[in-house]
């Protein structure tokens, strides 16, 4: 049945990818070379060949497959998908515009010259398709349309040559010049396709840059009402998503932990998603985490990603590196209660082998004066600790959106996107994370490590 589901996903997954790498084909390619042109199959090589990298890193990385393998083809996979969503967006954007330039231009054109024009069009060329396919239903205007538009195309395709013609016996050679140039349609064609691969690039080329820099200490200052005045200013270093993987390894964990290092802790707190794949696969690149130095320890709940893979061998693996977990379970503190809980996807995907959040294991039966800090991955199991009395719940799994504009598609998601917020009694802060998930990419959601100064009184 699992093997049957995933064939499934991979057909599904691979037909939608080739016909969103056709849409791109069409209007990069086909709308902006002649007929005939090399440029037309050059186009279609690379396209095919940058959609097999994304489909192999969507369904390689993470997975079993030697780490080599999942680097191989997850950088240039995982890349190339973060540029094609910027160019099929802008594409998009460009249909409006391509849309009022030629509806202005068709004002001036006869029927037969209009309904031609159309023919040319990729949505016509689309709903033909699908008219076939009997996916469309036919409408009897369109099918008279749908009927003359290649006679109406070879009609003006005859109509220029015959021009093209009369000028070049009868007039100048810059006559003849401008009637066998490229047309109106193609020029606005090239100057969308361009326009859009130019911006797509650029704001790729900056969103590699912020993913793999050093995340910078972001200073959080949170008023516990009921902390003691002798913990005031105590410093908790908020680490989440940092997301080690193949395409981001040892030397990248060297570096956060560097970083963590200079916010010279109290206390340091993973809010889950350390790594996107299994535990041992990812033991050398992991291995600096053992530096960590902070007077009160480390601890570390798990996130979706680490119950995708084994979210057991994950706890054992950050005990081996000296970190304390907190599966479902508290520690108490010199000035407060640490308690963590697993991550709510156990419940959404029903997990049968991963233990999901135990809210009372957590939280229940404790001294309701001392004040608690929940650690939970995903900001909304605030709506599940009511009547616990959490002071402060500390979580990541946004990314703070990672690449606009999926910030509104994460804010829906999660209910909280970045920063400190009041959920009825609970303060809840969200980090940015240290890392990426899938397209190595930060656009407008810079990455952090949050350096958390926690004050006494209101």
């Amino acid at each position: 049945m699992a093997f049957a589901w995933f064939v499934v996903r991979l057909l599904a997954v691979t037909a939608g990818f080739a016909a969103l790498h056709y849409y791109l084909w069409w209007r990069l390619c086909r709308d902006t070379t002649r007929q005939g042109s090399r440029w037309r199959v050059a186009g279609a090589v690379v396209l095919g060949v940058l959609a097999l990298f994304g489909l192999l890193a969507r369904f390689l990385t993470p997975s079993a497959a030697p780490l080599d393998v999942q680097a191989a083809v997850g950088y240039p996979g995982l890349i190339w998908f973060g540029v094609f969503l910027y160019l099929f967006g802008l594409l998009l954007v460009g249909e409006v515009l391509r849309f009022l330039i030629i509806r202005r231009a068709r004002r001036g054109m006869s029927e037969s010259e209009a309904a031609a024009d159309r023919a040319d069009g990729f949505w016509h060329h689309l709903r033909s398709i699908l008219v076939r396919l009997r996916l469309w239903p036919r409408a009897s205007a369109d099918d008279a349309e749908a009927d003359s538009g290649q006679a109406a195309t070879d009609a003006r395709n005859t109509s220029r040559t015959t021009a093209a013609n009369r000028q070049s016996t009868a007039g100048s050679g810059s006559n003849a010049s401008h009637g066998t140039g490229p047309t109106r349609r193609r020029v606005m064609s090239r100057a969308i396709g361009v326009s859009a691969s130019a911006l797509a690039v650029a704001t790729v080329g900056h969103g590699l840059y912020e993913g793999y820099r050093t995340p910078q200490l972001k200073p959080v200052t949170v008023n516990l009402a009921r902390l003691d005045r002798r913990f005031d200013g105590y410093r908790i270093a908020v680490v989440g998503d940092t997301h080690f993987s193949a395409i981001r390894g040892r030397g990248y964990c060297e570096r956060v932990v560097e970083q963590i290092n200079r916010a010279d802790a109290d206390l340091i707190a993973f809010v889950g998603d350390l790594a996107s794949n299994e535990a041992d696969q990812v033991r050398d690149a992991t291995d600096p985490l053992a530096d960590l130095e902070s007077r009160d320890g480390t601890f570390f709940v798990a996130g979706n990603a680490e119950h995708y893979v084994g979210a057991d061998e994950w706890y054992d693996r950050v005990a081996e590196l000296g970190m304390t977990g907190l599966p479902n379970t508290r520690v108490e503190l010199p000035g407060f209660d640490l308690a963590g809980v697993n991550d709510l996807v156990v419940e959404e995907r029903r997990f049968k082998d991963e233990t999901g959040p135990d809210f009372e294991a957590a939280l229940g039966d404790r001294d309701p004066e001392r004040p608690v800090i929940l650690l939970a991955h995903q900001p909304n199991a605030v709506d599940r600790t009511a009547g616990y009395g959490v002071d402060l719940q500390l979580s990541g799994h946004t990314h703070g959106g990672q690449m606009w504009p999926v910030h509104y598609a994460s804010l829906i998601r999660s209910g909280q996107l970045t920063g400190l917020e009041l959920h009825g009694d609970t303060q809840v802060y969200v980090t940015n994370g240290a890392g990426t998930n899938g397209p190595p990419i930060r656009v407008g959601a810079d990455a952090d490590i949050t350096v958390m100064t926690l004050r006494a009184g209101a």
